[in-house]
């Protein structure tokens, strides 16, 4: 009974890791990392560097726009928020 409970608790355990992982996005700048809520639950862009990137590179994803990267961005003192609407009503006017 101890072993099949025990099997259970790594069961949930390993699904809650899973669960967390595809509901985050981990963005890495330097040697910090920032978690940022995804909008939909999948593995896509789950891990982000913004090392050696430009921030309108890093913009050009939808997904980590919608997200909410640029705010991130701002807060992270990599952008200012002039840029950062510079960069979406070009990106918004491109589509």
């Amino acid at each position: 009974m101890k072993q099949r409970l025990k099997q259970y608790a790594i069961i949930a355990a390993a699904g809650a890791l899973l669960w967390f992982v595809m509901d985050n996005h981990f963005v890495f700048s330097g040697q910090r990392v920032r978690l940022l809520k995804k909008t939909t639950l999948d593995l896509h862009d789950t891990f982000v560097s913004l090392n050696n990137k430009k921030p309108k590179s890093v913009m050009q994803n939808e997904r980590l726009r919608e997200a909410g990267i640029g705010d991130l961005m701002v807060e992270m003192g990599i952008l200012t928020e002039d840029e950062k609407s510079e960069i979406e009503n070009k990106l918004n006017y491109a589509d």
